[in-house]
């Protein structure tokens, strides 16, 4: 994932203060963050978020868990629209990109590969690509048929 877009995931990570268990995390990035700066916690802690994300953003071997979160925090702070259409072109029912069933059957890889095609047009292709390997990581079982279907058409 290229740095600039870490860096927005990693601003929408420190500005959640909704998601279960963030606080948690949160002090754990900032933990992180005050090792490799070779600050005390509070300093990292009284950066502004901008500073804290600029920061984040750069560190490539964050935790799954920081890394989890930021991707959940930016995707559903700048791109629900695709997910939106992404869910409507597979026909899952969804809260503005938010899955309403609590189990989805997984959708077949052709099926799949359909919607990417049908919402090609309106989203560039690398935040399609991003959102499709974000699904796999984080729900394999429903998901993983995902793998090798992508927006550039490979």
């Amino acid at each position: 994932m290229p740095v600039e877009k870490r860096i927005r995931a990693a601003e929408a990570f420190w500005r959640d203060t909704d998601s279960p268990d963030i606080a948690m995390q949160q002090a754990e990035a900032a933990m992180l963050l005050a090792r490799r700066l070779n600050f005390r916690l509070k300093s990292v802690q009284g950066l502004s978020i901008e500073r804290r994300a600029s920061q984040l953003g750069h560190v490539a071997d964050v935790s799954d868990s920081i890394a989890s979160r930021a991707l959940i925090a930016y995707h559903f702070q700048s791109m629900r629209p695709l997910m939106a259409a992404f869910l409507d072109a597979l026909g899952i029912a969804h809260d503005a990109g938010l899955i309403s069933e609590e189990n989805v059957e997984p959708p077949s890889r052709d099926k799949v590969a359909a919607a990417v095609k049908a919402i090609a047009p309106s989203f560039p292709a690398d935040d399609i690509d991003l959102y499709l390997r974000t699904l796999t990581a984080l729900d394999p079982e429903t998901w993983g048929q995902l793998d090798g279907v992508s927006a550039h058409g490979t």
